[in-house]
């Protein structure tokens, strides 16, 4: 079995941090999102994946994440040169692809669960397409299924106006071969793209076996500002090991899971986890609030900080309140010393804001 991650599109709703950089490169707990996507598809047993990338971000995707050897997995690169869609993003890894099943993933998408009970399902099943499934609150806005008793998928709906379930499509799949079938056979929807829910619905014309997995944990898609901060809030809740590595000082208070980088020192502050702190950052004399994830080369300087992402070789002084805010990289925040209150900010790489 192979894999192919996603990793294309124009990150738009993440803009202004996505003009400089890929989404799926954006550190959650200060590890990317993409790299999550990749451990959860090895520790399934996969070890041949190709990752498919934009003209205008690939190169930052390759810088990142290399050749595979860190995973001890052969990654090869797959461009799909416009964005046609997740079945046309298929057809361009075709030739990788071969007649190997094979799972998509989307490579902005986090989940609770490691998907080797999915890889397994399937392979004792050997449906044409299995699709993981979550219930949802709000159905019309996503891709959804309608599913018989026994888990069979009837048919796909896109964000409809009436569900016929609250099953949403999560964005991971898996498919047999017969899928190259199905997307050869439909045509690009209104918006111009080939659409992975009309190809699924072709294989279910085709009376094809299409099953469906419901997941049970959480799923996060980490396309906005505020589904960033949830999905750093909930991986440092349920995945942080508190690890000091750094320097931390005698007046410092660290009170529940905190990891501190090494290289990194912190000074007459007080740490309430969870919280990461990257390598070679300096906090002093600062409070760092739970479900903050600080990056590495950091400078925090009497500044209060919460539920927060402050990403590499930013720097924050003197800021008397920063909450619910995601800060990219080289981002310089200095007090001018008028009266201000609670911050909620998004920024963008290499910016300046005095506040």
């Amino acid at each position: 079995m192979k894999a192919i991650i996603l990793s294309g599109g124009k990150g738009t709703r993440l803009r202004p941090l996505t003009y400089s950089g890929a989404k799926q490169l954006v550190p959650v707990a200060n590890k990317p999102i993409l790299f999550y996507c990749i451990d959860n598809i090895v520790e399934a047993g996969i070890s041949d994946i190709g990752i498919i990338i934009s003209p205008e971000t690939g190169q930052e995707i390759k810088d990142a994440v290399g050749d595979g050897g860190r995973w001890g997995i052969s990654i090869e690169y797959i461009t799909q040169d416009v964005p046609g869609g997740l079945a046309h993003a298929i057809k361009t890894a075709r030739d990788f692809l071969s007649d190997s099943p094979f799972v998509m993933y989307l490579g902005d998408n986090l989940i609770g669960m490691r998907i080797s009970k999915f890889v397994d399902e399937f392979k004792a099943k050997s449906p044409e397409a299995f699709i993981l499934l979550k219930e949802v609150d709000n159905p019309k806005q996503f891709g959804v299924a309608d599913v018989s008793e026994d888990g069979r998928v009837t048919r796909l709906i896109e964000k409809p106006d009436v569900p016929p379930s609250n099953l949403a499509l999560v964005g991971i799949y898996i498919f047999s071969a017969k899928i190259h079938d199905a997307i050869d056979r439909i045509k690009p929807s209104s918006r111009g793209e080939l659409e992975i829910t009309d190809a699924i619905q072709k294989l279910i014309e085709m009376d094809m076996n299409v099953e469906s997995f419901i997941l049970d944990k959480w799923w996060l898609d980490t396309g906005k500002k505020d589904d960033m901060l949830t999905a750093n809030a909930t991986v440092l809740d349920e995945w942080l090991k508190g690890e000091i590595e750094g320097e931390v000082d005698d007046k410092t208070k660290i009170i529940g899971r905190v990891s501190v980088g090494k290289g990194s020192v912190v000074k007459d502050s007080t740490i309430r986890g969870p919280v990461v702190i990257g390598e070679n950052t300096i906090v002093e004399s600062s409070f760092i609030g739970p479900h903050t994830s600080i990056g590495n080369k950091v400078k925090i300087i009497r500044t209060s900080i919460e539920h927060s992402v402050i990403m590499d070789e930013s720097e924050l002084c003197d800021i008397e309140r920063l909450e619910e805010s995601l800060v990219g990289r080289r981002v310089k925040i200095n007090a001018n010393h008028k009266l201000h209150k609670a911050l909620r900010l998004m920024i963008g790489d290499d910016s300046v804001v005095e506040v």
